[in-house]
């Protein structure tokens, strides 16, 4: 499986390559997409991403889950780790929101 790619990521790939040519429809919506809801650059989100993966509990999809996200509450938090193998206590959650809360 490929590794998961943040929205910051995609929108500088694509904005990067339509300064070359004319992007294709789909190619071009994704863009726009990816331009309203990257929140972070993308040295932002890279640094982020490392300081969430440096948990043990933190897998490299839900790190880019929650870059792409930037979740306030302890719910989104689970939400995020609801398919996961692993169950949160209250502190995990807390430094996760913690980690989230810097990166800002």
């Amino acid at each position: 499986m490929p590794d998961p790619v943040p929205v910051a990521k995609v929108r500088d790939l694509l904005a990067e390559e339509a300064t070359r040519r004319t992007l294709p429809r789909e190619a071009a919506l994704a863009l726009q997409h990816a331009e309203g809801f990257a929140r972070l650059s993308s040295e932002a989100t890279d640094r982020l991403i490392a300081e969430l993966r440096s948990l043990p509990f933190v897998d490299a999809a839900v790190a880019v889950k929650i870059a792409d996200m930037l979740p306030q509450y302890p719910e989104e938090i689970r939400l995020l780790f609801s398919k996961e193998r692993v169950a949160l206590d209250e502190e995990q959650v807390s430094r996760l929101l913690e980690i989230v809360a810097h990166h800002r």
